[in-house]
Parts: C-alpha cells; sequence; structure tokens
C-alpha cells in the first residue's frame, strides 16, 4: 500500500508520532519517498509517499529505504508534472532499495529510533553540492591576478579623473 501524505506527517509529535512509532515498530513501513513541490491539485506543497508492506522481504526487515525524489519533476506555469522517466527513476531507486549518494538511504530502525522516530528526509539523506575546489597555490594565484586588474583598475581611474582636470583625486587609493 502507498500513501500520499505532507511532509509534516514524517517527523510531527503528538498524536501523529505516535501513530508513526507503532507503525514503525510494526516493521511494516518499506520506503519514504519525498517528492517535489506542486505535483498534486489543491495543494503546492511537496508530499511524501510512505510504502507499506505486510510482510518486507528478509533482507528489508528492520530497515527502511528513504528516497528524495524532490527534483523528479518537470516545472510547470500552474502545476509541475511527472514525466514517464521521472517515474522510472523513481520506481527503480525503490526496487534496488539500495543507497544512491545524495537520493536514497536504507537506515535501520534503530537508527530512526535514536533520532526519536523521526522521518524527515534531510536528517537521513544530505544532497551532493557539486562546489568547485581549488588548492591553496590556485586560489593564491587568482588572488595576484585579481589584485592586479584592481591596481590597472585604479590607475585607469587616476588617469581619468586628472584627464577631466581633477587633479589630486584618487592619489591614495594604494
Amino acid at each position: 500500500m502507498a500513501v500520499v501524505l505532507p511532509h509534516g506527517a514524517l517527523f510531527r509529535t503528538g498524536k501523529e508520532g505516535v501513530i508513526r512509532k507503532k507503525l514503525l515498530s510494526m516493521d511494516i513501513l518499506d520506503a519514504v519517498i519525498g517528492m517535489g513541490p506542486n505535483l498534486f491539485y489543491g495543494t503546492g506543497l511537496a508530499a511524501c509517499i510512505m510504502v507499506f508492506r505486510k510482510t518486507k522481504p528478509a533482507k528489508r526487515r528492520k530497515q527502511i529505504l528513504i528516497v528524495d525524489a524532490s527534483s523528479q519533476f518537470k516545472k510547470g506555469r500552474a502545476q509541475n508534472e511527472m514525466l514517464s522517466s521521472h517515474v522510472d527513476q523513481i520506481f527503480q531507486w525503490y526496487r534496488d532499495y539500495q543507497d544512491v549518494e545524495g537520493v536514497a538511504r536504507c537506515v535501520s530502525l534503530n537508527e530512526i529510533k535514536e533520532n526519536d522516530w523521526n522521518l524527515n528526509i534531510p536528517r537521513y539523506i544530505e544532497p551532493v553540492i557539486e562546489e568547485e575546489t581549488i588548492t591553496v597555490a590556485e586560489a593564491i594565484e587568482n588572488l595576484k591576478v585579481s589584485l592586479n586588474a584592481a591596481y590597472e583598475a585604479e590607475d585607469k581611474l587616476k588617469t581619468l579623473l586628472n584627464d577631466a582636470g581633477l587633479q589630486g583625486g584618487g592619489e591614495n587609493l594604494r
């Protein structure tokens, strides 16, 4: 069985927390899939899909697959849309039931219990941040190039001020 719910069902306390804890302790929750925003009529909020199995395969017992599929949609004007390629990709992650960096993670019930039965997706999946890393030598070289460009711009400014008859402007810029 799959149920579509707001993300709050994954972490809210109170009665929802009691229900979540009971379902988790029964070991019938197989997967949590976080969806993108504005996919469902009547709400612009992102939703999640909770997949339940009465009897989980042995290799899946005492763990839950958590998937961040929030990027799997096509941006629309009035509403976003999931293409068949998005659905296929999400289903593949679910079928494989294994860790995928920045997207999916098999989490033990013990870890979830340690997190006070909280299933909030960012708690378990860190997005992959692709940033350019450079060496210290490259950073120093970039600084030298930028500093030389700044000095050239300052010299040009002084020349322009002098040509305009504004003597003394910018003499102490360095």
